[in-house]
């Protein structure tokens, strides 16, 4: 397995912009994980952002959170979840990052959960009902079983906490793209492509974009400001569709990407 520094300096070498693919563990049944994660890795993607159904998913759309729905509809817990990633993870070196809220950490308990993260071999988590303010109580934990904690920045974000964010962790900085919640959308701000050349100025770690991208375009346009893209939505309407080529389509857009500047 490698670390996502390791995957992300890869992507670099090989003159790509990195695609992060999200998917809901639990959606289709957990049977279908493996199956999921493998074709993403065989895909090209870099790492895998594998979010734990929950109940109250404030910052995800209606896509994923009716993904969140079947998952937990089907029995998913965060312990099977954990379960299962081990049964698999030995066959895999691609990173892999939880996507989840605070509260099933806290139910699962704060070291029990870096454990678990650490057992099977999950190399990072974003959480983000957190702030950088409260993220103490989990810090220590994520730092003993060397766990990276990925940070988001919003497009209301002042460039000074920005900043500050950008120089915690060896992961990647997420650069939320929208004023609201996950889903695809059909145009972004008119400024985005200035305000993600912000982000990459004050961060020493690779810059992505997410939130709303559903398009080879939106990859190709984003990934003219940044380091690369997360796809969350579309991957798993293409995925709940078994759209298969569309997911590959994707993936494909991140790769030897032009340095011509486009409008956003």
């Amino acid at each position: 397995m490698i670390t996502i520094a390791e995957a992300f300096a890869q992507v670099k070498k090989n003159g790509d912009k990195a695609f992060v693919p999200y998917i809901m563990a639990g959606d289709g049944g957990l049977e279908s994980l493996e199956e999921k994660i493998k074709f993403l890795e065989n895909a090209g993607a870099t790492a895998i952002e594998v979010g734990i159904p929950f109940s109250d998913p404030v910052a995800d759309g209606p896509i994923i959170q009716a993904a969140g729905i079947r998952a937990l509809k089907a029995g998913t817990t965060l312990k099977k979840v954990f379960e299962t990633i081990s049964s698999f993870r030995a066959s895999t070196s691609i990173p892999l990052v939880f996507m989840t809220y605070i509260n099933p950490i806290l139910s699962y308990g704060i070291e029990a959960f870096f454990q678990s993260c650490n057992k099977a071999n999950i190399n990072g988590i974003i959480v983000p009902d957190l702030p950088i303010e409260e993220e103490e109580i989990l810090l220590p934990f994520a730092e003993k079983y060397q766990v990276e904690i990925v940070r988001l920045v919003t497009l209301t974000s002042p460039i000074d906490r920005i900043e500050t964010i950008a120089k915690k962790g060896n992961g990647f900085l997420y650069a939320v793209t929208v004023t609201g919640i996950t889903g695809a959308r059909t145009s972004f701000q008119e400024h985005l492509g200035q305000h993600l050349l912000n982000v990459k100025e004050v961060s020493a770690i690779p810059v992505l974009a997410g939130f709303g991208i559903s398009t080879p375009e939106h990859v190709k346009s984003m990934t003219q400001y940044c380091d690369g893209v997360i796809v969350g939505s579309k991957i798993v309407d293409l995925f709940d569709k078994n759209d298969l080529e569309g997911i590959k389509n994707l993936i494909a857009a991140s790769k030897k990407v032009g340095i011509e500047q486009r409008s956003l």
